[in-house]
C-alpha cells in the first residue's frame, strides 16, 4: 500500500518538528485517525474532551513554548467547536494551525450531513491563510504555507482536507505547469528599525523628565534590554497582563499590571509621566494611558499592522523588541534617579503593603485575595501560571509576584472563560518537567474545567513533573460580572444569571484519581498550597471564598468606591444572607487604604 494523503500530512508535521496535536475524533477525519495508527501515534494525538478545549490546549502549548500549536477536528460541529479557542489565539497573536475535516467532495453542495461552509466559517479567524486541499499535489504547499504564516504573522491558519482526499494516494507536485512545489524550514530574522527612526526616538526619550515604560508580551524576549532601558531612563515599568512575566515583580520600579485589573502605582505612573515608551504591547484601554497631549510617546512594535494604535505615538519603531532596544540604548542619555523614580518606588512598596493588608482582611469564610497572596511566596522558580477570566484574574494580576524564569498567561484580548485548565494541559505537554498552576473561578470550572480534569487524569503519568494544580475559587457567583453590575448599574445582584450551584470540586477530582482538597477556613489555605506542591499527581484545591470581597479598580476614587458601597443595598437579592452579611461593609473595610492611595 502506498502513502496516502493523510499519511503524508502527518509526515510533513513531523518534518516541521510538530510533536503534539490536540483534537477529538469524528468521521470527517477518519482517514487521518487511521494514518495516526499507521504512524504509531507520531506526532502524539492528545485527546481533549471537547474541540474547544483542544484549541485552548494548542494555544497553551504555543504560549508557553513559543512553538507552533496544532489542533484537529472533524467537519461540521467539530470545526464549529474550535472557533472560540482559535479566536483566543488570533487575538493574543499566537501561532496555531487548525487541520479540519470536511465531507467528501462529491457531497459538497448537497446539504449533506455535517456539511458546513468551512471557508466562510473560518475566513475571519484564519484570515491570513485558509485553504482547502482538493488534490494530493496541493497538500505540501498548503500545509507549509499554513505553518510559515502562523509562525511569521503569529496568528491562526487553517487547512481543510475533505474526507475522501485524506484517503487518496499521495502524489508530490511535479515539475510542471500550474504545480506549486514547496519546501520545509523557516528562517529566523530580527527586524531592526531604521537608524533615522532610532535617532528620532532617542531624542524624544532623552528630552523626557518623567518616563514611563509599558511592556507587553512582545517584550518577552527582551528582559535584559528592558531592565537596562528602565535604568538608563530612570523610568517606572507597567505591565500589560500578557506581559506580566516579562519583568520580575521584585524590581522596585515595576509597578505591576495596568488597566481594570491593574495596580494603583501603574495608574499613577501613567497619570504623572511626560514621556511614554511602549514595548511589544497593544494594550487597548486608552483611558489608562496618559492624557492625550500630556506625554510624548515612542512605540516599539514588530508588526506594522499593530503599530501606531491606542495612543498618538510620535515615533513608531518597527522591529524586534530586543534588537531595537540594543540599537536604541547607546543613543540614550542616562538620567539620575531623582524625585520621579524615588516617588514611584515608594508608591510600589506602599501598594504591596496595601495588598498584604487586603489579603489579611477577614472574610466569610475565605478571602480570595489571601488565596493568591498565600501562593505567591510558594511559587516554584520554574512555574507556569494561568488565570481564567473573571475575578480570579484580578487576584492573579495583583497578588502574584512573578520572579525571573516564571511564565504566566491568560486570555488577554478575547477574555474568554474556560482556558485556565486546558492552557495548563498544553503547557505540560510543552514542558513536562515544569510545575503548572491555575487560578480558576467556579463559573469557568463548571463551564468546562471539570471535564478537562479528565484529560489531565489521563495523561499526567507522561509528565516528568506531575504537578498540575488548579485552585478553584468557589463563591457560587459569577463574581466579576456581579461586581460590574454593582459598580456600573447600581444593582446588587441579578440572581437568575449570577448564582451558581455549589459543586463538590475536590470530591470530583478525587473520584477520577487526582488529589482534591477542600478549604473552607483561612488557616487551611497555605497548607493546602504546600500539599499540592508536594503532591505526586495533579491536584485540585477548592477554596470556599467570599463573594463580597470587592475588586475595586485602581483608578476608582475614594468617593466612587463609597458610592458603589451605597449602591450595593439598592434592590434585593434572593440570597439575602449574602447581602445582609455585609457586602457594603466589606467594601468600606478597604476604603481607608484606597483613600490613602488617592493623592491630593
Amino acid at each position: 500500500m502506498g502513502e496516502k494523503v493523510a499519511d503524508f500530512l502527518l509526515r510533513r508535521l513531523r518534518e516541521w518538528d510538530v510533536e503534539h496535536v490536540f483534537g477529538y475524533a469524528g468521521d470527517g477525519i477518519n482517514g487521518l485517525l487511521a494514518a495516526w495508527g499507521r504512524a504509531a501515534d507520531d506526532p502524539m494525538f492528545v485527546q481533549a474532551r471537547h474541540e474547544e478545549m483542544a484549541a485552548f490546549e494548542a494555544v497553551g502549548y504555543a504560549k508557553y513554548s513559543g512553538r507552533l500549536g496544532v489542533c484537529v477536528a472533524t467537519s461540521g460541529p467539530g470545526a464549529i467547536h474550535l472557533l472560540n479557542g482559535l479566536y483566543d489565539a488570533k487575538l493574543d497573536h499566537v501561532p496555531v494551525v487548525a487541520v479540519i475535516g470536511q465531507t467528501n467532495r462529491s457531497a459538497m453542495g448537497g446539504s449533506y450531513q455535517q456539511e458546513v461552509d468551512l471557508a466562510n466559517l473560518f475566513k475571519d479567524v484564519a484570515s491570513d491563510f485558509l485553504e482547502t486541499v482538493t488534490v494530493p499535489e496541493q497538500l505540501p504547499n498548503v500545509l507549509d504555507r499554513a505553518i510559515r504564516t502562523a509562525y511569521g504573522r503569529r496568528t491562526v491558519t487553517a487547512v481543510i482536507v475533505p474526507a475522501d482526499v485524506q484517503e487518496l494516494e499521495y502524489e508530490a507536485p511535479s515539475h510542471a505547469f500550474k504545480m506549486v512545489p514547496s519546501s520545509l524550514g523557516l528562517g529566523r530574522s530580527a527586524p531592526v528599525p531604521a537608524r533615522e527612526d532610532l535617532e528620532r526616538a532617542a531624542a524624544v526619550l532623552n528630552a523626557g523628565e518623567r518616563v514611563a515604560v509599558l511592556v507587553g508580551q512582545g517584550a518577552a524576549g527582551a528582559r535584559a534590554e528592558v531592565e537596562q532601558a528602565a535604568e538608563v531612563l530612570s523610568a517606572g515599568v507597567a505591565k500589560a497582563l500578557l506581559g506580566k512575566d516579562v519583568l520580575s515583580d521584585e524590581l522596585p520600579y515595576v509597578t505591576g499590571a495596568i488597566g481594570l485589573l491593574g495596580t494603583r502605582p501603574s495608574y499613577e505612573l501613567m497619570q504623572g509621566c511626560d514621556t511614554l515608551l511602549t514595548i511589544g504591547s497593544s494594550f487597548p484601554y486608552a483611558q489608562f494611558l496618559p492624557e492625550f497631549g500630556q506625554a510624548r510617546a515612542v512605540q516599539i512594535e514588530i508588526d506594522p499592522h499593530m503599530a501606531g494604535m491606542r495612543y498618538p505615538y510620535e515615533v513608531n519603531l518597527i522591529g524586534d523588541a530586543a534588537t531595537a532596544l540594543r540599537e536604541l540604548l547607546p543613543l540614550l542619555e542616562p538620567k539620575k534617579h531623582g524625585k520621579w523614580r524615588k516617588n514611584l518606588e515608594r508608591d510600589v512598596a506602599r501598594w504591596w503593603e496595601v495588598m498584604d493588608r487586603r489579603a489579611a482582611t477577614e472574610a466569610d469564610p475565605v478571602n480570595p485575595e489571601y488565596v493568591a497572596a498565600a501562593l505567591s511566596p510558594l511559587l516554584p522558580d520554574d512555574v507556569m501560571l494561568a488565570a481564567d477570566s473573571g475575578s480570579a484574574a484580578n487576584w492573579y494580576a495583583r497578588h502574584l509576584r512573578l520572579r525571573p524564569g516564571m511564565r504566566g498567561s491568560l486570555s488577554g484580548t478575547l477574555a474568554t472563560m474556560g482556558p485556565g485548565v486546558p492552557y495548563l494541559i498544553g503547557a505540560k505537554f510543552a514542558h513536562p518537567e515544569r510545575p503548572a498552576i491555575a487560578l480558576v473561578g467556579d463559573g469557568a470550572m463548571q463551564m468546562n474545567g471539570m471535564a478537562e480534569l479528565i484529560t489531565a487524569a489521563r495523561y499526567w503519568r507522561r509528565w516528568s513533573d506531575p504537578r498540575l494544580i488548579v485552585g478553584v475559587l468557589n463563591n457560587q457567583d459569577l463574581n466579576q460580572v456581579t461586581w460590574e453590575m454593582r459598580s456600573m448599574s447600581g444593582a446588587p445582584q441579578f440572581e437568575p444569571s449570577q448564582h451558581l450551584p455549589d459543586v463538590p470540586y475536590a470530591e470530583f477530582a478525587r473520584s477520577i484519581g487526582l488529589h482534591g482538597i477542600r478549604v473552607d477556613e483561612p488557616g487551611g489555605v497555605e497548607s493546602a498550597w504546600r500539599q499540592a506542591l508536594a503532591a505526586d499527581r495533579p491536584c485540585l484545591l477548592e477554596f470556599v471564598t467570599d463573594p463580597a470581597v470587592p475588586p475595586i479598580p485602581p483608578h476608582a476614587t475614594w468617593e466612587q468606591a463609597q458610592a458603589t458601597a451605597e449602591a450595593l443595598l439598592r434592590g434585593d437579592s434572593d440570597r439575602t444572607n449574602v447581602v445582609k452579611r455585609g457586602i457594603k461593609q466589606k467594601v468600606q473595610e478597604f476604603l481607608p487604604d484606597l483613600k490613602g492611595l488617592n493623592r491630593g
